[in-house]
C-alpha cells in the first residue's frame, strides 16, 4: 500500500544511496545516541545505518498514514486480523492471563489459565517421577516430534536456556528422513522415553509417520502400556484419540494460534519439562512486556516498530534481497533457523490484504549462524562481495557466571564489535601503502548492521528477544500491507507430495505430473523396487 511517503523515501534513497554511512557521525555527534533506544535490560542500536533524521521521519510518517497502532491494537483485542483464514492472531494471550476490559478475552484468558495449569501439573509430574512410564519408570528422556513451528521454537528455546536445565533431557525429531528418528531413538531406552507428538491439525505428514514409528518401538517392548510414553499437543483432539494418545496426555490449542507463533503455549512443552514451570513463567512474562512495549510505546522509541521500519527501508525502498542474523552468543545457534520461518513464512507473500498482486519486494531472505564460527564462514562475502546485506548482531554483555570464561567472551566482545565496525568503514587502496596496494584487499564498507545488546541470556531476556521478532514481523507485514498469519505456498507442495504418494502406491495411476518428474520417478525404481 504505496502512499505519498512511499515517494518521499524513493526520493531519499536516491539521494542518499551514494552516501556514506560514517559521514552521519560527522555531521551529527549525537548519533550515536538518537538513533539507539534503550529498555530496561535491552539496547538497540541502529545508527550504522544510512537512515538519517530525514529518512526516519519519513519512515514513521509512513507508518502513521498506514494507522498500524490502530492495526496493533485489534490483534491484542481479537479482532480477526488474519482475514484470509477468518482468524484473530492472538499467540500474545498465551503469556498473559491478566484479566481484560473485553469480556471474550476475558473468557480467552480464563481458558488458557485452566490449560496452563494442568500442563503445569502433568509437567511437575513427569519432573518429579510422580507420573511414570508404562513399564512403571521414571522418565528420563523426552522426545520431541514436530516440524516447523512445532520444532524450531523449542528447539531454540530449549538449547539457549540449557543453563537453566534441571529435568529430563529433550531431544528433537522432526524430517520425514528415517535417519532423523532413527539416530535419536538408538540410544534410548523405550522405557524411560516421553514422546511429545506437536502437530496443530495432527496429520502432518512428517510428524505423523515418525510418531508411528516411535510408537512401533516402544509398544513392541512395553504392549499398550507403551501408550503412557505418548502425549500430544494440538488443536484436533479427535484425532489424537485416534491415534491412541490417552485422554489424559492430549494437551489442546486453538486456531488462532499460527504455529511459528506458539512456542509461548503448550508447544513449548519440551522447554517447560527442561526448565520448570517457574522459569517458563519468567519467559512468559517477558514476552508479556515487550507486549506492553510494542502496544503503548510510541513509534520513535518502539524497538519492533523501528526494527520493521528498517527492514522495510531496506528490503523495500534499497532492495536488499536478503539479510543476515548474527547472534554473538552460542546459545542463540537457532535463533537463524527459527527467524527464516518466522519471517519468510509470515512475509513471503506476492498479494495484498486486497487480494491484489504487488510490485515491491516483501521479506528478504533471511539466512545467519553465529559469531565467530559465521566470520571464518561467510563475512569474506560479506565485507567484499558487491551486494549489500545489511547485518543484525546481537551480543550478551554477560556470559556465564564463572569468570574463568571471562576473557573468552571479551573476545566475543570484541569480534562482534569489531566486524561490524568494518562493515561500515571497509579498507580502501588510499589507507594503504604503495608496497600494500593491492585491489584484493579492498573491502568497501557502507554495510548497514545493528545490533541489539542484552545483559545475559535468562528466560525473561529471551522472552523479550522472541516477542521483539513477532512483533516487528508483524509490523514489517502491515508496512507490506500483507496477511502475515497465512502460509497457503506451504500446502502446495505438500498436496503434490500426496498425489506422488497415490501415484507410486497404485491407489491412482494419475500420471498429471511433468515429463521430468515421471522420468525420476521411473529412474528412482530403477535403483528401488517401491
Amino acid at each position: 500500500m504505496q502512499n505519498i511517503y512511499w515517494d518521499l523515501l524513493k526520493k531519499n534513497r536516491e539521494k542518499s544511496k551514494d552516501r556514506r554511512i560514517e559521514t552521519l557521525f560527522q555531521s551529527d555527534k549525537n548519533r550515536f545516541k538518537e538513533f539507539a533506544i534503550e529498555i530496561e535490560d535491552l539496547y538497540f542500536d541502529y545508527s550504522k545505518t544510512n537512515i538519517d533524521s530525514e529518512i526516519l521521519k519519513n519512515l514513521i510518517a509512513y507508518a502513521k498514514n498506514l494507522k498500524i497502532m490502530n492495526s496493533i491494537n485489534a490483534m491484542f483485542e481479537g479482532e480477526k486480523i488474519n482475514v484470509t483464514e477468518k482468524r484473530s492472531a492472538l499467540h500474545t494471550a498465551l503469556r498473559n492471563f491478566k484479566a481484560n476490559d473485553l469480556t471474550n478475552l476475558y473468557k480467552i484468558n480464563k481458558k488458557l489459565l485452566v490449560r496452563f495449569k494442568d500442563l503445569s501439573k502433568f509437567c511437575n509430574q513427569i519432573r518429579t517421577g510422580q507420573k511414570k512410564s508404562g513399564s512403571g519408570s521414571k522418565f528420563t528422556d523426552v522426545v520431541n516430534i514436530g516440524i516447523g513451528g512445532s520444532e524450531l521454537g523449542p528447539k531454540l528455546v530449549t538449547a539457549a536456556l540449557s543453563e537453566y536445565h534441571n529435568g529430563p533431557k529433550i531431544h528433537f525429531v522432526s524430517n520425514i528422513d528415517p535417519s532423523d528418528i532413527s539416530k535419536i531413538i538408538k540410544n534410548l531406552d523405550p522405557n524411560k522415553t516421553l514422546f511429545i507428538i506437536s502437530s496443530k491439525s495432527f496429520t502432518t505428514t512428517e510428524t505423523i509417520n515418525n510418531a508411528k514409528k516411535a510408537l512401533k518401538w516402544v509398544c513392541e517392548i512395553l504392549g499398550s502400556n507403551g501408550l503412557k510414553n505418548f502425549v500430544a499437543v494440538c488443536s484436533a483432539k479427535e484425532k489424537a484419540l485416534d491415534f491412541g494418545i490417552l485422554k489424559e496426555n492430549i494437551f489442546e490449542f486453538d486456531e488462532w494460534v499460527g504455529g511459528r507463533f506458539s512456542i509461548w503455549g503448550p508447544i513449548g512443552l519440551p522447554v517447560m519439562l527442561s526448565i520448570g514451570t517457574d522459569q517458563f513463567k519468567n519467559f512468559l512474562e517477558g514476552a508479556s512486556q515487550i507486549d506492553n512495549h510494542f502496544k503503548n510505546e510510541e513509534i520513535s522509541y518502539n524497538i519492533p516498530i523501528i526494527l520493521a521500519l528498517i527492514g522495510f527501508w531496506h528490503s523495500s525502498i534499497c532492495q536488499y534481497s536478503s539479510r543476515a542474523i548474527l547472534p554473538y552468543d552460542s546459545k542463540l545457534e537457532y535463533l537463524p533457523t527459527y527467524l527464516q520461518q518466522l519471517d519468510m513464512e509470515s512475509n513471503g507473500k506476492s498479494v495484498n490484504l486486497n487480494g491484489e498482486r504487488i510490485n515491491y519486494p516483501t521479506t528478504p531472505v533471511i539466512w545467519g549462524h553465529i559469531g565467530t564460527n559465521s566470520q571464518h564462514a561467510f563475512f569474506q562475502f560479506l565485507h567484499q562481495s558487491n551486494q549489500v546485506i545489511p547485518c543484525e548482531f546481537l551480543l550478551g554483555a554477560n556470559c556465564l557466571d564463572n569468570k574463568y570464561y571471562d576473557s573468552h567472551h571479551l573476545q566475543l566482545i570484541v569480534n562482534c564489535l569489531a566486524q561490524s565496525e568494518a562493515l561500515m568503514f571497509g579498507i580502501k587502496n588510499e589507507t594503504q601503502s604503495k608496497e600494500e596496494t593491492n585491489e584484493h584487499r579492498n573491502c568497501d564498507g557502507n554495510k548497514p548492521s545493528t545490533i541489539l545488546i542484552y545483559k545475559k541470556i535468562t528466560p525473561k531476556i529471551l522472552g523479550k528477544l522472541l516477542a521483539i521478532f513477532e512483533h516487528r514481523t508483524f509490523a514489517e507485514g502491515l508496512l507490506w500491507n500483507v496477511n502475515s498469519f497465512d502460509q497457503w505456498g506451504v500446502e502446495l507442495g505438500k498436496n503434490i507430495a500426496r498425489r506422488l504418494t497415490d501415484s507410486i502406491s497404485q491407489k491412482d495411476r494419475n500420471n498429471n505430473f511433468s515429463k521430468s518428474t515421471l522420468n525420476l520417478l521411473n529412474k528412482i525404481r530403477e535403483y528401488k523396487y517401491f
